[in-house]
Order: C-alpha cells, then sequence, then structure tokens
C-alpha cells in the first residue's frame, strides 16, 4: 500500500473503518507506522522506547477478533495504533517520566485512560518523549535526544506531549496519547499543525486528580472528529472518583457538524502580565474571530487578567504533583526538577491550601464571564513561535524554581484554563510567514466540551486545515 492509502496516513475513524471492512488489517496498519518510525524518527526525537514484537503480537490478536466478528461487534478503534506518553503508566512497560533518576521497575498496571484505550481496540505501540516529568513546555530532557518539530527541525514541537505531537505531524501515527496540566496538550498541537483537546475537569477518569483536577487526558490528532470520537471512548463518569462531569447529552462524535447557534465570541489578543503577543499568533485569533463572525458569530473584544500572585499559587499546585512519581532518585533530576521539588518541600500545608484556595477565587471570577459576557473565548494559543531546539530546557536550568520566560510565553494563555477547569481546543488556523502552524485556542463554557466540539467541527469546515502537512 503506498500514496495517501498508507494507513498511517489516514484519520484514526477511516483507518479503523478499513480494518472493519477487511481492506486493512490491524498488522499492516501497525507496520506501516513502526515502518515510519524507522524512516523518519532518527531525525525527529518522538519515540523513546518501543517493543514491536509485544505491539505485533497484540495486533495478531485483533485480526484474529476482526476475522471472528461482525463488523458492529467490534470496539470503535480496533487495530487503530497509537503511542502513549512516558508520563502515563501502563502494565508491564517502563515509565521514565523523561527522568535519569526514575526507577527502572515495570509498571504494575495501568492509569485508566490505558484501560479505555485497550478497551476500544487500540494496539499501543510505543512510548513518546516528554521533558522531565512534563514541568516545562519542550519535548527535552537529559535522559533523551531532544524532540524536533516536523515542519521545521530546528524548532521545538512544544511539550510536555512534545514528542506525541511530533509522531503525528510527522505521520508516524494517525493520532497519539497526551495530557494536559498546563497547556500541554494545546501548546505541541499549536506547534505542529494538530488539533488538541484539554476536556473539562474531571470528563476523563484518572486513578488520581493530578494538580488538583488541572491535569487531564487525552490525544492529538488531525481532526475534530478523531478527537471527539476518542473523547466518547476515555470518557466517563466513573463512580470511584472524586471529580465527575456532567454526563453528555449524547456521544460527542455526534456533535460533529450539528450547529452551534449564534454565539458570542470574547476575543483576546492580548496577554496577561503584559507580555507581548507575536504579530503571527495575534493575526491568527484575529482571522479565527473574522470567521466565526462569517458563520454568523458576534465576535466581543476580551481580555483575561493574571496576577502575579496567581501564577505562584498554581506553580506551588504543580511543584506538589511531584508527590506523585515515588521511588525516583531526585539527586540525579535535572536543575530545574531538583529546584522545583525543594521549593515543593518548602511549602508547608497552610501555605499550599492557601494557593488553593487563591485559584479558586480566580476561577470564579473569570468563568463567571461566560454566559453574562460571552458563550466563547478565542485567543491564540501561545504568544510566541515554536521557539530553537533546546532554548527551552536551557532557559528553565537557568531559571530554578520561578518560571522560566520561554515556558511562560508558551503556557500563559493556556495554563489559564487548567485552573478553572473549562474545555478548551487548540485548533491550526494560522501560519507564520515561514510556514510553521500557529494554533488559535477556542474555551467553552464549564463542562461544555459538546458546544466546544460543535464550534470546532464547525471551523474546521470554514476554514480547513487538512491539506496541511508537514514536509
Amino acid at each position: 500500500m503506498s500514496g495517501p492509502r498508507e494507513p498511517a496516513d489516514l484519520s484514526a475513524l477511516d483507518l479503523a473503518s478499513a480494518i472493519r471492512r477487511h481492506e486493512i488489517s490491524c498488522v499492516e496498519a501497525l507496520e506501516s507506522s513502526l515502518s515510519r518510525v524507522d524512516e523518519r524518527d532518527g531525525e525527529l526525537g518522538a519515540i523513546v522506547w518501543r517493543d514491536d514484537e509485544e505491539a505485533l503480537s497484540a495486533a495478531r490478536r485483533a485480526d484474529q477478533q476482526v476475522a471472528h466478528s461482525r463488523p458492529e461487534e467490534l470496539p470503535p478503534f480496533m487495530g487503530v495504533p497509537i503511542p502513549v506518553k512516558d508520563l502515563t503508566l501502563v502494565e508491564g512497560w517502563p515509565a521514565t517520566f523523561g527522568s535519569r533518576g526514575a526507577p527502572l521497575s515495570l509498571s504494575d498496571r495501568d492509569e485508566l485512560v490505558v484501560g479505555a484505550l485497550r478497551r476500544a481496540g487500540f494496539t499501543l505501540a510505543c512510548r513518546t518523549n516528554t521533558p522531565e516529568f512534563g514541568l516545562i513546555t519542550a519535548a527535552e530532557n537529559l535522559r533523551y535526544p531532544p524532540t524536533r518539530n516536523p515542519w521545521d527541525r530546528t524548532r521545538t514541537p512544544g511539550g510536555s506531549s512534545g514528542g506525541a505531537a511530533a509522531a503525528v505531524a510527522a505521520g508516524l501515527f494517525p493520532l497519539a496519547h497526551g495530557n494536559d496540566g498546563g497547556g500541554s496538550i494545546r501548546i505541541p498541537a499549536s506547534c505542529c499543525g494538530l488539533v488538541g483537546l484539554k476536556v473539562s475537569r474531571g470528563r476523563v477518569p484518572t486513578l488520581v486528580t493530578y494538580w488538583d483536577g488541572a491535569a487531564v487526558e487525552g490525544v492529538l490528532t488531525r481532526t475534530v472528529a478523531d478527537t471527539a470520537a476518542v473523547l466518547d471512548v476515555i470518557c466517563g463518569p466513573d463512580p470511584l472518583c472524586w471529580y465527575n462531569a456532567p454526563p453528555p447529552a449524547r456521544p460527542f462524535l455526534e456533535e460533529v457538524g450539528r450547529d452551534p447557534g449564534r454565539l458570542r465570541v470574547g476575543v483576546v489578543t492580548e496577554a496577561p502580565l503584559g507580555m507581548p503577543v507575536a504579530d503571527p499568533c495575534r493575526e491568527a485569533a484575529e482571522a479565527t474571530a473574522r470567521g466565526l463572525e462569517a458563520l454568523g458569530h458576534i465576535p466581543i473584544e476580551a481580555r483575561v487578567e493574571l496576577t502575579p500572585e496567581e501564577v505562584s499559587a498554581f506553580m506551588q499546585v504543580t511543584g506538589a504533583g511531584l508527590a506523585d512519581f515515588p521511588g525516583v532518585a531526585w539527586e540525579e533530576t535535572e536543575p530545574h526538577v531538583q529546584a522545583a521539588y525543594a521549593g515543593a518541600q518548602a511549602v508547608t500545608s497552610l501555605e499550599y491550601t492557601a494557593a488553593t484556595h487563591t485559584l479558586q477565587r480566580f476561577s470564579r471570577r473569570l468563568v463567571a464571564r461566560w454566559g453574562s459576557e460571552f458563550d466563547l473565548l478565542v485567543t491564540p494559543t501561545m504568544t510566541i513561535e515554536p521557539p530553537p531546539v533546546g532554548e527551552v530546557m536551557a532557559a528553565a536550568h537557568e531559571a530554578g524554581p520561578g518560571p522560566a520566560l520561554p515556558v511562560l510565553q508558551m503556557a500563559l494563555l493556556t495554563s489559564i484554563f487548567n485552573i478553572t477547569g473549562q474545555p478548551a481546543i487548540s485548533l491550526p488556523l494560522g501560519q507564520t510567514g515561514q510556514g510553521l502552524p500557529v494554533g488559535v485556542q477556542l474555551v467553552g463554557r464549564p463542562f461544555d466540551d459538546a458546544g466546544l466540539l460543535r464550534v470546532a467541527a464547525q471551523l474546521e469546515s470554514a476554514m480547513p486545515w487538512s491539506g496541511r502537512r508537514a514536509p
């Protein structure tokens, strides 16, 4: 199979459909992706671990199930290969968290999202690169070579799900698992020209609520439909979890193509804290606002404010998240991680509680604007273009416990909505003069993942990006 019908070139939904029709086998689908990894990943560094024999055994078992089942009896993504980010537990796999100090043992359980991916029929293929413990906005660490952006190999693909984004943008896989605690799906989606949804707090169950529920699980894809369909198979509710988003009225995939109604759209073109916004980022948000106006929506100028106290409070919460990584030799970790770990140890329980209360008060003020001032918010995903490879990690090591400038520039407009827990999606709606992708972020009402997907699909139809692929 060659050309545009290579399995790795198809959307996840189209590949799953081809497998159900016996046009492509599960083994062929996996081998297409593994062949692409062999051909292309040497210069990208997206994949950090693989066990081809285990993955091929799983694909052969899937082929047996396809052969002995009616199409409607099969899981929705039977045989579609997917890589898993190196921050997320997979039973029987190592989890290095991008760290030289990680324990060498194999995981004894799956994270809940991994179990959901298995039940949906995905073939778990390999692991993607991440910054150490996911703390910075580029897939760079001292354990593995840095991941490079398929659009420009001198630039970062972002982070922390940078390996995942590079793998999809380079055509290695139709989609990839990721997670997002401060923009870690949306930032790489912006850098690599992909769709990246941060779901609502409590929408996708996790074993524990990382970063007080600010960190969520998801995928990076090329299409809104793939994103919606995967959300259908990984979402809750889960009665054992502390937080559960209200159940959807219908499957999320059915929202793709539905009329979102006429919305008041707040348009943000300036960043908090006086942070400058690069022209391509601002222009992409403005062009999206014009596109939404042409679709019948009502653009309204808006601003979002964030104080240094609120930034500091969120950093206290994220630093405390290092407690979720037991057995780490912290003396072997990178300078910025050691500084974050030491800073977290110095925070008292009273200070931590005060920080969470600061964030809750901030969230109440901001979220109240949905429904009163506007129904949807549009912002640039990042305030800058993707930085050069190595710049983010070097700046983080120099900054120590404080936020490094490029990290703040990349995550300032995304992390706000991890705090509020609202659904937010980055869409590849802009480009730089050099042809690099530029993402635009859409933020929905609390728990309204469905409405956000409706608008995202509407923009995908009106301002299509499917023809734009990394060289």
